[in-house]
Order: structure tokens, then sequence, then C-alpha cells
């Protein structure tokens, strides 16, 4: 009788610390964005929802600004198993399997709505599966980053204006297309020092959207804003393939519908951000231009399938991006 009562109990305190062993697994997730964008703060959100759909067995740590490094070397983190999930721009991702990328390519989006007609599409699915089979990451979802405009210290309105100017860019290939497309002189630089690089002159300008300006505060030493909306950003969600496979089906369902819905949040608040931000910019006495869009373009629409420029995707698949029709907003 004693006997059997210790064996159940001994079961029990088995079970406890089983139980406690699953609620203190951790996951890192990294990104290089500021605490106060909506891509961190719906990161916040979804760690603890995912917390509390898995009853306390996932508790994800988010690690702000570059704390756990650079674009490059949160992708590398994946593999290295640094990082267990991370924000990318694709462009980032397309270092890895080119044709995810093709987002990022100049003016390839006709505007918001094709942008997110496209962020719905078989297409876009059809890349994430092809990102997923060459890395063996599971991609979970495409968030809106803001379309980037130009900031410089000078107007720049048609893309002969910009001939010569050192144009920081982020450090991934495709962001030379647009570089090139402009004769402006690619000069790549991690996020986190690119406030110090305006602020010192080491470069004319930069390009970012609205949001991203503001709160990295660019502005503060940049005296001009264009509207140039020259490329479409958008940032993947995605998991390691070791995290991935340390997850149960149902932790899996989990994840993958936190994840998607943080993603819908973030861009909802991005896209209704930027549109009010050009009025805010002029309040900070900033001057905001609209340059000859069709100029800048007719630009780039050249380089839209030339592999010397950086695309690496099919014409099949340019195609079929540019046949999406425009969702209203």
């Amino acid at each position: 009788m004693i006997r059997g009562i210790l064996a159940a109990a001994t079961l029990a305190v088995c079970a406890l610390l089983g139980g406690t062993a699953q609620a203190q697994q951790k996951l890192r997730w990294a990104h290089v964005y500021e605490t106060n964008e909506p891509y961190h703060t719906e990161a916040l959100w979804a760690a603890e929802q995912i917390k509390q759909r898995t009853q306390n067995r996932w508790n994800i740590e988010v690690f702000p600004a570059s704390a756990l490094g650079n674009e490059p070397t949160i992708n590398q983190g994946l593999t290295l198993g640094t990082v267990d999930i991370i924000y990318t721009g694709a462009a980032f991702a397309g270092a890895t399997y080119k044709p995810i990328s093709i987002g990022n390519a100049p003016y390839i989006f006709r505007d918001y709505g094709h942008f997110a007609a496209y962020r719905e599409s078989d297409l876009l699915k059809e890349l994430m599966a092809g990102y997923d089979k060459q890395t063996g990451h599971h991609s979970v979802a495409l968030t809106y980053y803001g379309a980037r405009h130009l900031t410089a210290n000078r107007p720049i309105m048609k893309p002969e204006d910009a001939r010569g100017m050192k144009l920081r860019v982020p450090q991934a290939p495709l962001f030379l297309m647009f570089t090139r497309s402009i004769g402006a002189n690619a000069t790549p630089i991690a996020f986190a020092e690119v406030y110090l690089a305006l602020q010192q002159g080491t470069v004319d300008g930069q390009e970012n959207p609205l949001p991203t300006i503001k709160a990295k505060k660019f502005h503060e030493v940049q005296s001009h804003i264009m509207l140039s909306g020259h490329i479409t950003e958008s940032l993947l969600t995605i998991v390691s393939r070791s995290s991935w496979a340390r997850l149960n089906d149902g932790d899996k369902k989990v994840f993958e519908a936190v994840l998607r819905e943080a993603s819908d949040r973030a861009s909802k608040e991005i896209r209704e951000a930027e549109l009010k931000l050009p009025e805010w910019f002029r309040e900070q006495g900033k001057t905001v231009l609209t340059p000859d869009l069709a100029a800048f373009r007719a630009a780039a629409l050249p380089l839209h399938n030339d592999a010397s420029a950086g695309a690496g995707w099919t014409k099949e698949q340019y195609d079929r991006l540019q046949a999406i029709s425009s969702r209203p907003e």
C-alpha cells in the first residue's frame, strides 16, 4: 500500500517536473527594428499569445534593434542555431533563394493594392515553399514594411538628380538594381549605423519607408524627403528548421495562426501610418516632395529581368506577378 502511494507520488512529481521543463522551453526572435515599431510590438504580442495558447510550453524572447546582429547575421543565425525566429527583408532571404526577392524589384508593383493581392497569392505561397525547400527553414508570413522613399539634403526630382550621389542601401544585392537604375553610388551600411553615416556625411542620402524614417529619426539629419515609392518593401517571418522540428503538430498550428495574425496587424498599422506621415514630416519643417515618378519607373523597368542587375526569378514568375489584379483598399 505504502509502496503504491510512493510510486504514485513519484509519478506525480515527474509529471510536474516534465511540465515545468516544457514550460521553460525558450526561443529567440531577432530583428533589426526599433522597440516603438509595429514589427516589435506585434512580435511581443505574438510571443504572449503563443505562450498562452500552448499552455506556457513556449516562451519567446524578442531581441530588437540588431541586438543579436544585423540582417545577414540573423539570417545565418537560423542555420547556426543562434536564433529561432527572425523578421527579414525579402531581399535578404533572396540571398539564399533568389526568386523570393522578386517583390523588391523597383516599381514592380503598380500600387499598394497590387502588393496586397500578391501577399495573398498562390505565387507567394509557391515562392515561400521554394525558400523552405532550399533552406529547410519555415517561412510563415509576409508583412508589409512600406513604400521606400529617398531622403537627402537636397531635392531629387528625377533620376538624373541622383547620379553620383552616395546612397545608403541595405546589405542585400537586389537593392543595387534601384541604385543602378538612377546612377547612384550604392553604399551598403548596416541599419544600426545609418543615422551616424548620414550625420557625418559618409553618405549623401538613404531610402526607407516613412514609418522607418520616423522611428530611426533619419529626418533629424536629412532635410528633404522625396516620395519616390521606388520599392514596396516586405518582411518575412521565418522559423528555423531546428526550432520548427521541435514543435508538435498542434503547436505548429498555433505558431502559424499567431504569426500570421501578427503580420496582418503590423501590416495594417504600417499602411495607416505611412498615409499620415507626409503631413507630420512637413510639420517638423521637412521638405516633402513628389518627384517625377514616371521617369523613375521608366528607368527601372528595363532591369526587371536582367540577371546582371540582380534579377533571380523566371520570366514566368515575373509575368504571373504582373498579371495579379490589384485589391481595393
